[in-house]
């Protein structure tokens, strides 16, 4: 596995990368496709954040965990992931086992008028672009949990159309399907 480790707001001396590859090897043993972790490690007043994102065939495993020591947080978010690999583990090679990368690529169009509407009245911080996967509602609901989302847009795959599902406040789930 190769890791892409970048530090915010603090020198990334060579014992902080070695502990934090040595901790994050770990999770090979339960995972075999893993080619890359992204690890962010900042530290924002007295805290130590560490975000770990590691995209598994389709799904993507995401950690973050804060604490007043690097190696501390560093400890926790393996533990974290660990938890959400267990958790996940036989759902994920059950629906991943030998089916392949299937990824439908959606462009949204957008009407002069509306973009330059919108931009003028809402600022957009960040934008994201990502493959989405053809999946069932249970494994869209699994994804939004491991990346800690309280929403999550994907292909259904029984109906072939984009939809949304999202957590609600009552704790259930939601789905939403637009009509195009």
């Amino acid at each position: 596995m190769r890791f892409d480790i970048r530090g915010k707001n603090l020198e990334l001396t060579d014992a902080l990368k070695d502990y934090t590859t040595k901790r994050l090897s770990k999770l090979e043993k339960y995972i075999d496709d893993v080619k890359e972790a992204q690890v962010a490690l900042s530290v924002e007043g007295e805290g130590h954040k560490v975000e770990v994102t590691i995209p598994l065939n389709g799904v993507i495993l995401r950690g973050e965990e804060a604490s007043e020591d690097m190696y501390t947080s560093i400890d926790l978010v393996v533990e974290k992931l660990e938890k959400q690999i267990e958790k996940y583990k036989t759902r994920l090679y059950r629906s991943n086992r030998g089916a392949g990368m299937k990824r439908a690529w959606i462009e949204e169009a957008r009407k002069e008028s509306e973009a330059n509407e919108s931009l003028e009245t809402f600022k957009v911080v960040r934008t994201k672009r990502f493959a989405l996967k053809p999946m069932d509602e249970e494994e869209a609901i699994m994804q939004m949990n491991l990346l800690g989302h309280t929403f999550f847009v994907f292909f259904n795959s029984a109906t072939d159309e984009v939809n949304v599902v999202y957590r609600r406040k009552d704790g259930n789930y939601g789905l939403i399907e637009p009509n195009l």
